[in-house]
């Protein structure tokens, strides 16, 4: 049976793109440990920006890079109960991005103050990466106009 956990930033708070219009900025990562493999099955990314007077959106395209991103502020990581055990893999926000990239998944559009979702819990839907893969699972943001804010949540499980 597989180990669920919750992950987010580790203090409530927003990110915010780049002030580039359609400019990508990795949002964060996640990569595996040496004893379970990572699987993410859920994304969710929220638009945070009070009193829009014209249409935007906010995008999130999901990357494996072949050599990890290292760096930024650890994300929170919880279980969905108190029998899992702790994670095995490490996540972080806004950290320096990895290299050798592929695109892995799904691209969310969200509005300025709306949200989008994916998820699957078929584990031959999820994007994977082995226990002691070299390489990391990134999600990367940007918008039409620059500077929009909003915050994601992501589920992943370790087998």
């Amino acid at each position: 049976m597989p180990f669920v956990y919750n992950d987010q930033l580790a203090t409530a708070g927003n990110l915010t793109c780049s002030a580039t219009a359609n400019a990508e900025t990795e949002t964060c990562f996640l990569k595996p440990g040496t004893t379970r493999s990572l699987y993410l099955s859920y994304i969710k990314g929220s638009g945070k920006n009070a009193a829009k007077t014209q249409l935007d959106s906010i995008f999130i395209r999901t990357r494996k890079w072949g050599t990890a991103s290292t760096g930024g502020t650890a994300l929170s990581i919880v279980g969905t109960d108190a029998s899992v055990p702790s994670t095995t893999i490490t996540g972080a926000s806004r950290p320096t991005s990895g290299t050798t990239a592929t695109n892995a998944g799904p691209i969310l559009g969200f509005g300025t103050t709306s949200w989008d979702l994916w998820q699957t819990a078929n584990p031959n839907e999820m994007i994977s990466l082995g226990a002691s893969n070299a390489g990391s699972i990134s999600l990367f943001d940007g918008a039409a106009t620059g500077s929009l804010v909003f915050e994601f949540s992501l589920r992943h499980e370790e087998h």
